[in-house]
């Protein structure tokens, strides 16, 4: 067991962080302000330099390198700012995992190699109004008209509703009850019959759009059937990859605040001392430390298990949720540590607890992650409807 990186690994590391530290500080600040996504002329700039897709097949436009090669390049972009990390966390760890896993070959060509040019971005929308943590309990339903599979429902909380060019879109697809009903479609945004709701304002995430999603007797082509009814659990299977990627983001936003805290506390003056000098914040400053080499292992172990396949299930729901509650205590320690100036909206730590919360809620949340690691360890799976 080595935990050296190679020296293509730090070359690729570095390549990131001096990108992502030199031109994206000030887009982030700006786009933050604006409330509104990464530019398509930024998303096809990270095409170019090869940060898109960097654990996808050479064959349809990736780089072609491991799960751990892109969890390196997405953390130096998450250090930044969610909203400049997500291009490459789409990418590399998003729904494209489940068409590229599960989707026909058609599709596979027609969507990814798009991705990996800067030319599309593509969403997932899983939860609907009465449908969270509840999944299953989907009612948006497909039903099959010739070629086509016509679509009627509402989606929610989904992450780039409206910006997004295209969607992986889970939803009932047979009259079976639970799982086995479930499926997923390939859905483009400008396909009639589809509309957006009013964008939504959250605690944080400012610079993502989140909207409902209506569906109105949606014609799509069977050939963007992803997977089809009973297909819930590779869906599930390709999704314990984006928790690597949430778990990443995490990290990023926990790491960043963390190094601007050890500089302030080394330079800020209280009682004739600088900061450092106290005690109480050795200990906070030790704290964090621990916390954030703890989360970035577990992360490594999650991918380099995986290889080039998927992590597993008890894997990525520990690393996703040591993380998760991790970041929340690393952004709000160091909030405190920096006093009014970590409370200031001039600069970036106030954001970065905002967002803290957010990756805790994403993608699973931290209670729904301890309920699969509990799943893990006694080899089972519980059913959260019985009493």
């Amino acid at each position: 067991m080595d935990f050296k990186l190679t020296e293509e690994q730090a070359l690729l590391q570095e390549a990131a962080r001096r990108f992502a530290q030199t031109e994206m500080k000030s887009i982030a600040r700006d786009l933050e302000r604006r409330a509104e996504p990464l530019p398509d002329e930024w998303v096809k700039r990270y095409a170019e330099m090869g940060f898109l897709g960097v654990n996808l097949p050479e064959e349809v436009g990736g780089q072609g390198l491991s799960h751990f090669e892109a969890v390196l390049v997405l953390e130096e972009f998450a250090k930044i700012s969610g909203a400049v990390a997500a291009p490459i966390f789409e990418s590399s760890f998003g729904p494209i995992l489940a068409i590229l896993r599960s989707g026909p070959q058609s599709l596979v060509q027609k969507v990814i190699p798009a991705v990996c040019k800067g030319d599309l971005v593509v969403a997932v929308s899983m939860s609907e109004p009465g449908a969270g943590s509840a999944l299953t309990d989907l009612t948006t339903r497909g039903v099959e008209d010739g070629d086509d599979i016509v679509l009627n429902g509402q989606k929610r909380w989904c992450s780039g509703a409206g910006h997004a060019g295209g969607y992986v879109l889970y939803c009932r697809l047979s009259d079976q009850p639970g799982a086995d009903g479930v499926g997923a479609v390939y859905l483009e945004k400008d396909t009639p019959g589809v509309s957006f709701g009013k964008r939504e304002h959250l605690m944080g995430f400012r610079s993502t759009h989140h909207a409902d999603i209506f569906l109105d007797n949606v014609r799509v082509p069977k050939s963007h059937v992803i997977v089809p009814a009973g297909g819930f659990k590779a869906l599930m299977e390709a999704f314990d990859l984006e928790r690597c990627g949430n778990t990443t983001m995490s990290l990023g936003l926990a790491q960043s605040a963390y190094d601007d805290v050890v500089t302030y506390v080394q330079e800020r003056q209280q009682f004739g001392r600088r900061l450092d000098d106290f005690q109480a914040v050795q200990l906070k400053i030790a704290e964090m430390t621990m916390k954030l080499e703890a989360s970035r292992l577990l992360l490594y172990r999650a991918v380099c298990n995986a290889g080039s396949g998927l992590p597993s299930l008890g894997h990525a729901s520990i690393a996703k949720c040591f993380a998760n509650e991790m970041v929340r205590e690393v952004t709000a320690t160091s909030m405190q540590l920096m006093g009014g100036y970590g409370y200031s909206e001039e600069y970036p730590m106030e954001q970065r607890v905002r967002d803290s919360f957010g990756w805790g809620i994403a993608g699973g949340t931290i209670d729904i992650q301890k309920m699969n690691i509990a799943g893990a360890v006694m080899g089972k799976r519980y059913n959260q409807r019985r009493a």
